[in-house]
């Protein structure tokens, strides 16, 4: 599955988040099997049904853990996974230890792309989308150029 949308919410003074409707359009029949939530990169949360947590569950096991560096990766990765359900209400609760990482108070985005949601606290994701990457077209060449232009 693949998913997509940006979506801009807010927590209740419980820290459960509603999943809007154009996103849980996407993932109900995935989101009746709950979710994983764990750290995700650059200081945001992954949110992945359960079904895409199972594929990503699959590459982790095809590592090899016998190498240091791809056990580093996979208890970095694995560190704070928490299964969650979705209530009658569309609403998932944040542990509060996740929370304090991304450091989410009250508003946040989410931003679903491939087969995970991130979630961001708004005035970070905000940063980053806003820091210079520089020339956008040189990043997309080098990200996706098959190399093909290389040999000529």
């Amino acid at each position: 599955m693949s998913y997509l949308g940006e979506y801009i919410c807010k927590l209740d003074a419980k820290g459960r988040l509603t999943v809007p409707s154009g996103l849980k359009k996407q993932i109900d029949n995935e989101g009746r099997e709950g979710f994983v939530l764990n750290r995700g990169f650059e200081g945001c949360l992954g949110l992945y049904p359960h079904k895409d947590w199972l594929e990503v569950s699959k590459k982790l096991n095809d590592l090899n853990l016998f190498t240091i560096k791809n056990r580093a990766f996979v208890r970095k990765f694995q560190n704070g996974a928490t299964k969650l359900d979705m209530d009658g209400n569309g609403r998932v609760l944040l542990p509060k230890d996740l929370q304090e990482f991304a450091g989410i108070s009250k508003e946040v985005v989410l931003f679903a792309y491939a087969d995970r949601i991130e979630i961001w606290d708004k005035a970070k994701y905000d940063e980053v989308m806003n820091e210079e990457m520089g020339d956008f077209a040189t990043l997309a060449e080098e990200v996706m150029s098959d190399g093909k232009d290389d040999e000529k």
